[in-house]
């Protein structure tokens, strides 16, 4: 019987199940027995999986170095982070014992003054303001009348004579150093007893000295390095209390008296603690 034209040419299921079957077991057994099939896959693995595989791990390692890395930042940052509040740590207890040790010297200082004028009664007080300016020409201390000071008291520091208390209140007083503008100390040469008068100059201060004048020294004994201390006929002030030290001397023009430079005895610029004489000139 001829097929009608125009229709298709059909193989039923059950012999293309079989033939596919077939061809399955056949490329099974090509490929167990044979390298027909895995020769051109392991080419394209070679081209395509082996440079993805190399990538990868490259990243893998580069990300596993940077992690290192962060670890090994954080614990540095962590490390200094503790280095500075240990540094902060001893900076604090430096400044601290520098601070102790200052003030461990000014007591000492205080403690062999007190030693040298031993016949005074005197009471230790704290500078606690002064007047403006480079010099503690003018200054307040801690102590007032409440703690026996009176007006006229002399105020030692440092080797020497600091000045007197001039304003007194119950819980502070006012003092005057000699070498303030207005301040005038009848003073004498403690190897010769010649008198003379030490007056204040803040602008000659600038240069680390004070002035004095009107000695009487006939005999011209009197040289550079000799002590000026307080004299007996001194109104204000105990006698024989260090003032400073010759450094320069000349003859007036008169030809009687002679004048110059004293060093004095006490640092002016830096005052923390003082003594106060509590026996008045009487």
């Amino acid at each position: 019987m001829r097929r009608r034209r125009g229709t298709k040419f059909t193989i039923p299921s059950k012999y293309l199940l079989l033939i596919l079957t077939v061809f399955c077991f056949i490329v099974m057994a090509v490929t167990f027995t044979t390298d027909f099939v895995a020769e051109p896959l392991n080419s394209a693995a070679g081209f395509v999986v082996v440079p993805f595989q190399r990538g990868v791990s490259r990243i893998g390692r580069w990300i596993s170095s940077r992690s290192d890395e962060l670890l090994e930042l954080r614990d540095v940052l962590k490390e200094n982070q503790e280095l500075k509040e240990r540094i902060d740590e001893l900076t604090t207890e430096v400044n601290s014992l520098q601070q102790d040790k200052y003030e461990l010297s000014n007591l000492r200082e205080l403690y062999s003054l007190d030693n040298q004028y031993k016949d005074y009664q005197k009471i230790g007080a704290r500078v606690i303001s002064k007047d403006a300016g480079n010099w503690f020409h003018s200054f307040v201390i801690d102590k007032g009348s409440n703690d026996g000071i009176e007006v006229d008291m002399n105020v030692i520091a440092g080797s020497g004579l600091v000045g007197r208390v001039t304003e007194v209140s119950t819980n502070y007083a006012k003092v005057v150093s000699i070498i303030d503008d207005k301040s005038n100390v009848s003073a004498m040469v403690l190897s010769t007893s010649d008198r003379l008068i030490v007056s204040g100059d803040l602008q000659l201060m600038n240069d680390g000295y004070i002035r004095f004048s009107q000695l009487m020294d006939e005999d011209g004994e009197v040289k550079a390095g000799d002590k000026i201390v307080t004299s007996h006929i001194s109104d204000k002030y105990l006698p024989g209390i260090l003032i400073g030290y010759i450094n320069q001397i000349s003859i007036d023009e008169n030809n009687l008296t002679s004048s110059g430079l004293l060093i004095p005895a006490v640092d002016f610029a830096h005052m923390e603690e003082v003594l106060v004489i509590l026996t008045k000139k009487q």
